[in-house]
């Protein structure tokens, strides 16, 4: 008996090797969403960082260290600042040697601010994510992840400030051990006698070309052969791509098929975003649709300062009731949005002294509080000044100018 080595290619599978990658480095670039009470203008920016993980053919838990930058962060009250974030997490991955690995991960991190604000301090930060890896070739893998991060803020009564951060890069996996692959073990066999094969008749095919679903469109070129009777196809025999709410947009390609004719919409095909009043905030998030034009407003599309046109009766602090609508109605938005608070302002005209001015502004000031309190607003939203014949917007020396100075403030804040 002869010893044989199975076959060649089990020789060659003695040499195969795998590669087992110890580091991933991976440039990353997203977009953080903060929460709304962080002063950050528009709630987000642009960020860009760098991982890197060190992985453990022992464990499927990897330590990873990462670094993220901005640059230019724009505050919504003015200024700007440089965000820097370190951190440092351990990444459990489901199955590392897939093509489409997905992972999760937790850790701790810190962040700084190059120029703080009164709702933003330097400070350490918990942090939990979720993301995934698709192999582009053995060593490279496209990266998406989501991060969430909660900082407690002493500036935030203790609670924690949020973020979510989106990513997308491309890892690179470098360094490592060769896998040996085990060798095959030698068998022995003994040839066995070649049987000559009995030689193979094929018959040439015979086409018959027809319209089996009767769409008009020859089986030959037919890329959809059994197409519903009666049903439109194109050139290759396929149902026709409509456009069924004549919206412009392709049901192929529309998300909102049903919307009524006339109606504006965006590439998706579903109703455009406007922004009816001119403030540069969209319908969708102006919580504070029918400002002025040319007014400025805060991110919810809000004015920061309102006048009430609350009408007094004349020399005194009793509010006519010809006034009760527009109270009613800045009541329901304070106590539909209890996360504002307003100051209201009293100011009166230049009529009589300064002193008796002064306090009346103050005693007006005062009643239209407590006439939003009695309409269901809560004390802690409220606050108010009187402000005399101070800061006039009309000429005091006609009766119309006067009647405009002799008027209610409101001073939004979002808390």
């Amino acid at each position: 008996m002869k010893k044989l080595i199975l076959i060649p290619a089990l020789l060659l599978g003695t040499l195969a090797s795998a590669k087992q990658y110890k580091y991933e480095i991976s440039p990353m670039i997203g977009y953080n969403i903060s929460e709304g009470n962080l002063d950050i203008k528009d709630d987000g920016y642009f960020l860009g960082g760098l991982e890197l993980q060190v992985n453990s053919k022992d464990s499927k838990i990897s330590p990873e260290f990462s670094v993220f930058a901005s640059r230019g962060v724009d505050y919504l009250t003015g200024g700007n600042t440089n965000i820097i974030r370190g951190a440092f997490n351990g990444v459990y991955s489901f199955d590392k040697d897939a093509s489409f690995a997905p992972f999760v991960k937790m850790g701790v991190g810190i962040e700084h601010f190059n120029n703080t604000t009164a709702v933003n301090e330097n400070g350490f930060f918990l942090d939990a994510g979720a993301g995934m890896k698709y192999k582009l070739t053995d060593a490279i893998a496209l990266k998406l992840e989501a991060i969430y991060m909660a900082k407690v803020s002493k500036l935030n009564a203790g609670n924690a400030d949020s973020n979510l951060i989106t990513l997308a890069g491309i890892t690179f996996s470098f360094g490592g051990d060769e896998r040996k692959v085990a060798p095959q073990k030698e068998v022995e066999s003994t040839p066995e006698p070649v049987k000559e094969a009995a030689p193979v008749v094929v018959a040439a095919p015979v086409v018959v070309d027809g319209d089996d679903d009767n769409d008009g469109i020859l089986n030959s070129v037919d890329e959809c052969i059994y197409t519903e009777k009666g049903l439109q196809v194109d050139e290759r025999g396929c149902k026709l791509d409509l456009d069924d709410d004549k919206d412009g947009v392709l049901n192929s390609l529309d998300e909102c098929p049903r919307t009524p004719a006339g109606l504006s919409v965006d590439v998706k095909g579903c109703k455009l975003d406007l922004d009816d009043d001119k403030d540069g905030i969209l319908n969708s998030k102006d919580i504070c649709p029918n400002t002025a034009l040319g007014e400025a407003v805060n991110s919810d599309g809000c004015s920061k300062t309102v006048v009430l046109n609350i009408v007094f009766e004349n020399n005194s602090f009793e509010v006519k009731a010809e006034s009760f609508a527009n109270l009613d109605t800045y009541a329901d938005f304070l106590s539909t949005y209890t996360n504002y608070s307003a100051k209201i302002i009293g100011y009166t005209d230049s009529r009589g002294s300064a002193a008796y001015n002064q306090k009346l502004s103050e005693k007006r000031a005062k009643k239209v509080k407590e006439m939003l309190q009695n309409r269901g607003v809560s004390a802690s939203q409220l606050s108010f000044i009187g402000l005399g014949e101070v800061d006039p917007i009309a000429d005091n020396a006609t009766a119309e100018g006067r009647a405009q100075n002799r008027r209610i403030e409101a001073e939004l804040t979002r808390n």
